[in-house]
């Protein structure tokens, strides 16, 4: 009797031992690629069904170049560059052709790149006359050996890699410069800055990648605050605050209230999570942008993508314009919660 229990016993832990050995591994995907165009920018109750289907089609339209280039075994830069670059020529997003006015009523650009496989990263600020900041940023990373250019001195590096510029003029639209109007108006008749006013604070464009090679990349570009003065720049340009990527760890790009993005350096804190504590991307990102930032006052959201292709896109604004594309799986496109 003593033998069969003992037999029994062995029987069973040898086919507990084969089940957990042959649990099927959740498959990587080849690709992914999430994406968003700002946060907290948006009023559900103001936004008609056409304006929400446009920026649907925008979002879906950018998906498809950056989800093209990685399909066909482009690099997760390249995906990165080529999408955000979509998404400054159109005009419904805060970046490129659809920034916002600073106070003097002018245009003042940022953006960055990271590369993920060595941590290589290239930034601009304050940029008035370049159509796609984000392709000098990529310059700045691959053709000098700084990490962040501003003003004229970012210009004339431009000029030197025959990077396009425009007149100041081509990033008029009427919606930015109305937006300006009615911020100034509301500070000439409280005698206050309106940066705490929610519809002038956010505005960003962010890509995020993973290719086919396993190298992640981050870029964000923004046109930064409506009203802003003294050649202000937030985060987006700030490499470990609104921009980062490291195969070790993640992808991630924010937008938000800069100045929070900044303090507490919420892009590398994320990615940090993952590599130090062995954190989920999705642990990860919702302590920091759900908890800590809301402890702290800062609103808005960030995505990011880890090394295995998980993605996150939390956000504790009203709204976040988000998408993301993974090989083997739905397409996702969202605006609110």
């Amino acid at each position: 009797m003593k033998n069969i229990v003992l037999y029994l016993t062995f029987s069973i832990i040898v086919c507990i031992s084969f089940s957990f050995n042959n649990t099927t591994p959740v498959k990587k995907p080849t690709y992914v690629i999430a994406i968003h165009g700002g946060a907290g920018t948006m009023s559900r109750a103001l936004m008609t069904p056409e304006q929400e289907a446009n920026y649907i089609k925008a979002l879906n339209e950018a998906l498809d170049i950056g989800e093209t280039i990685l399909k066909n075994g482009g690099t997760s830069l390249d995906a990165v560059e080529k999408t955000i670059m979509y998404l400054e020529d159109c005009p419904l997003f805060n970046a490129g052709k659809g920034a916002v006015f600073t106070h003097n009523g002018k245009n003042e650009l940022d953006a960055a790149i990271m590369n993920g496989e060595n941590q290589k990263a290239g930034a601009i600020a304050g940029v008035q006359t370049i159509k796609n900041p984000i392709s000098l940023a990529r310059a700045v990373m691959e053709k000098s050996n700084h990490v962040l250019l501003t003003g004229t001195g970012a210009e004339e590096f431009a000029k030197s890699q025959k990077i396009d510029t425009v007149p100041p003029q081509y990033f008029y639209t009427p919606q930015r410069w109305k937006g300006l109007q009615d911020a100034l108006n509301e500070e000439n008749k409280t005698g206050q800055a309106v940066f705490n006013n929610p519809d002038y604070k956010f505005g960003t464009v962010g890509v995020v990648c993973l290719d086919n090679k396993g190298n992640l990349a981050a870029g964000t570009s923004t046109g930064g605050m409506t009203n802003k003065r003294w050649n202000r720049v937030g985060d987006a340009p700030l490499i470990g605050c609104g921009t980062y990527a490291d195969n070790a760890s993640a992808a991630v790009s924010c937008t938000g209230h800069g100045e929070f993005f900044i303090r507490y350096t919420v892009a590398r804190d994320i990615a940090a999570l993952v590599e130090y504590k062995g954190w989920s991307i999705k642990k990860a990102a919702n302590h920091i942008v759900m908890e800590k930032l809301v402890e702290k006052g800062g609103e808005g959201g960030i995505i990011a993508v880890d090394k295995n292709g998980n993605v996150a896109m939390p956000f504790n604004s009203e709204g976040m314009y988000r998408g993301y594309a993974k090989q083997g799986s739905p397409r996702y496109v969202k605006i609110y919660k």
